[in-house]
This record gives C-alpha cells, structure tokens and sequence, in this order.
C-alpha cells in the first residue's frame, strides 16, 4: 500500500483529503503545520507527500527545500492558492514535482497523485548501473549521485529531467517534450523553468559550467546531452 503524507493547516481540507485518498486505498497520515511535517518525514518512508504551501511555523516551501537539502527525493505535490507563476516556478525549482492550485477537484488532484507516482516507480524501476555523466557517477534506480566518491545532492526532478536527457542522449530534445515527458501535460509552467533545471544541472556536471561540453543548448529548440 503506498503511503501519503498530507501537510495542510485547514481542518475540514486535511481531514476530507484523508478521508478520500484512504477510500481510493491509500495509506495516509497528516500534520497541520511545516513543524509537525518535518518530525513526521524524520520519521517515517512516504510514496508521496501533498505540501500546503501556506503553513504555520514552516511554510511549505521552506518544508521542501529543507527535505531536499537533506537529501530526500520523495515525490511531492504542492497545494496552493497563489496562481501567480513566479509562485509556481519557486516551488518546482526548490524541488517540487508538481503542484495544485486551489480550488481543485478531487478528480483532478487523484489524476496528479497517480501521475507522479507512476513516473516515481518508472525511476525506481531503472536499472541500477552507474552511469557516468560529466563528472557525475549516476545511479538513477537508487536517486544518488555522487562526484569522487562525495554525495551530490539532486531533487526527485532532477534526476527525472537528467534521465531523459541520458536516454535520448546525442539527440536534440525539445523543452516542449522535456514538459510533456517529465512533468505532464496538465501541469502549466513555462519553458524558463526547464532553462532553470539546466542551468543546476550543468553547475552539478559540467567541469566549466559557463562553457557546457556534456548538456549542449541547441538554440531555438531545446537541448542535447552528449555521451
């Protein structure tokens, strides 16, 4: 049974939330502040964590990029009520893999849930060769990275938008196909942030990031990854 965590602060949303993913058959607990969620993750293996971004103590936000500093690739959902996209981008660069605006259907937010999980389990699913890429050794099955040895840490996406570049290596991939692929077509985000995504990753594998040679720009299209 897959487990969720719900972080949201309003009473009658967390409780209505757990009630209807348990029906669907999930495994579910829930805090009702940033603090509490950080305690309960400590703790506890989740599948999947729904993340209020407007929080008490810790906003959500902050629960994000804490957990992904630590090294925690769980998939997340953000749920928020800003519609502005600087809000969106924010939360997808800090490590989120998707979000959900408030209002929404619960149609809607079990269509995301089932969405990032599956692309979960086909990263899991992965074979667990090491990989070389830049100077990066790469275990995509396990979600570690490591330079000489030493951890580097990459969110849940970033490994999921490096893979993709790895499978299609030497071939152009368009920044339309990298949204369409790795973050679904229902999510609405720009192009920037797959920019933004790059630019991390080459920090993390180019030896010079400034004049990449591994993840290559193939101007007005997208980019290439070169084996």
């Amino acid at each position: 049974m897959q487990k969720i965590l719900i972080v949201e602060d309003e009473p009658s949303m967390r409780l209505g939330l757990k009630d209807n993913l348990e029906f669907e058959g999930y495994e579910v607990l829930i805090a009702e502040d940033g603090q509490a969620a950080l305690d309960v993750i400590a703790s506890n293996t989740f599948d999947l964590i729904l993340l209020d971004v407007m929080l008490p103590k810790v906003s959500g936000f902050d629960v994000c990029k804490k957990i992904r500093k630590e090294g925690n690739t769980t998939p997340i959902i953000l749920l928020t009520a800003k519609g502005e996209e600087i809000d969106k981008v924010l939360g997808l660069e800090l490590g989120a893999d998707d979000y959900v605006t408030k209002p929404f259907s619960l149609r809607e937010l079990l269509a995301r849930i089932k969405a990032v999980l599956r692309r979960g389990e086909s990263l899991q699913k992965s074979s667990d060769t090491i990989v070389n890429i830049g100077r990066l050794s790469v275990n995509f099955g396990s979600y570690n990275a490591s330079e000489e040895n030493d951890s580097v840490q990459m969110s849940h996406k970033e490994f999921e938008v490096l893979q993709y570049l790895w499978n299609k290596k030497n071939s152009t991939v368009s920044r339309d196909e990298l949204l369409t692929n790795v973050w679904g077509q229902e999510i609405h985000i720009t192009t920037r942030t797959i920019d933004n995504f790059i630019l991390k990753l080459r920090q993390k594998i180019e030896i010079d990031p400034n004049h990449p040679k591994i993840i290559l720009t193939v101007h007005g299209i997208g980019y290439k990854l070169i084996d």
